[in-house]
């Protein structure tokens, strides 16, 4: 049974539409990560404090708390792939913009974090449009193998990603990673363009020409509180973002960890980030070998506390050794959660609500991240890396275990 659903999943590459955004959606990532795991490392070179560092991460994420909601209507009302080729193209000028500042030698702390800022609200107005095509381009039984698959290949690009990085900063500087980001823009906006379907047909009516404003602000509120009233949904989002405001500041002290803790260099750091990828690539996989049908209930959960679990484990941990263990043991705790979630959403929710629904899944995991990345930064500063980190696992494992015990009570049996 799982030889069969492992191998309905892989079929799905073979199509063009899926196949080719796949593809396109891989090298993005790789440019994307390779970016992630060079800014930081650019902020510690430039003399930023780890509260800079939280700060420019709050930057990146926080802009999902305000615009996300605005990107799922978007994603319902608007052609999806114009959305995505707009905003990925204004996005496109920030690496290039951190290459010629690196090579000129003008950049400063206060500038990255502001072009980060520009990311966020870039990706927080076309993520809900892209986290929406798969459901578009696959049939509904399809849904869980395409989002397994689509995780498949972001963390495949967090092993790659790290890995370019990597070698290019080791050989030709950091100027050479952030150009690579810039590069890798290029294949997904022409697959926006040119492979996604033409034209998604608005699925839900248009607000009439009086009161548009105030209906098209009517409809998003009535649609989040439709998708919240769903006990499954509404317990799937919260698992999501008290991971991401918990255990996912793990990601962003890394570089603080490495450097601190273990008097660790770039390459260290970059191994530990494709640690992470590994891990996330094995537990995407894992999903795919698993029915369309299975609940994903105890999956989302239990690699949640998992996830808390190893934050607590990577924070009191003594070797420097035992890092990238503890990095692929999160990349799979984190994936499995977090795609567990997303196919209870995308799912379970209705076609008339799906940009809103991702847009919900994209404000908790980046906004949840914004305000962890945030508040951990304060914490390192005050108690230490390894302190704040052990205290955020701690606070995941009682509030996860919680929400567990709430989800299983209140949540309708699946059918069949």
């Amino acid at each position: 049974m799982i030889s069969s659903a492992l191998q309905k999943s892989l079929a799905l590459l073979t199509s063009r539409r899926f196949g080719t955004f796949w593809v396109a959606s891989l090298l993005a990532n790789i440019g994307t990560w390779a970016q992630q795991v060079t800014q930081p490392w650019l902020m510690i070179s430039l003399g930023a404090s780890p509260l800079m560092l939280g700060l420019d991460a709050f930057a990146l994420s926080a802009p999902a708390l305000l615009l996300t909601l605005v990107g799922g209507e978007l994603a319902d009302r608007a052609d999806r792939r114009r959305t995505i080729a707009l905003f990925q193209s204004i996005q496109m000028l920030c690496p290039l913009l951190l290459v010629a500042g690196v090579l000129g030698g003008w950049i400063q702390a206060w500038e990255v974090v502001l072009l980060s800022l520009v990311v966020g609200v870039t990706d927080a107005l076309s993520m809900p449009s892209f986290q929406s095509i798969v459901p578009s381009i696959v049939q509904h039984e399809q849904i869980p193998a395409g989002i397994a698959l689509n995780a498949s290949q972001f963390n495949l690009s967090r092993i790659l990603g790290p890995a370019v990085a990597g070698a290019l900063m080791a050989s030709i500087g950091m100027a050479g990673a952030f150009a690579v980001s810039a590069a890798s823009y290029l294949p997904f906006i022409g697959v926006a363009l040119w492979v996604l379907p033409r034209r998604l047909q608005p699925t839900v009516p248009a607000a009439p020409p009086s009161g548009q404003a105030q209906g098209s602000r009517q409809n998003l509120w009535l649609g989040v509180r439709e998708v919240l009233a769903q006990a499954r949904l509404r317990s799937a989002l919260l698992t999501v973002f008290l991971n991401a405001l918990l255990c996912a500041p793990l990601i962003t002290f890394c570089p603080v960890l490495v450097k601190q803790a273990f008097q660790g260099d770039a390459a260290q750091f970059s191994l530990s980030a494709g640690a992470l990828g590994l891990g996330g690539l094995l537990g995407a996989a894992a999903l795919l070998g698993f029915d369309a049908q299975r609940d994903r209930r105890p999956w989302c959960t239990g690699f949640a506390l998992a996830y808390a679990a190893i934050v607590v484990l990577a924070a009191l941990n003594p070797w420097a050794e035992a890092l990238a263990p503890l990095f692929v043991l999160a990349g799979v705790a984190m994936t499995a959660s977090n795609a567990s979630a997303n196919t209870l959403l995308q799912s379970g929710a209705p076609d008339h609500l799906r940009g809103k629904t991702v847009s919900l899944f994209m404000l908790a995991m980046r906004g949840g991240l914004s305000l962890g990345s945030l508040l951990t930064g304060f914490s390192v500063h005050l108690m230490g890396v390894r302190s704040a980190l052990a205290l955020n696992g701690v606070l995941a494992l009682v509030s996860l275990s919680a929400l567990g015990l709430i989800w299983r009570r209140a949540a309708q049996p699946p059918h069949g």
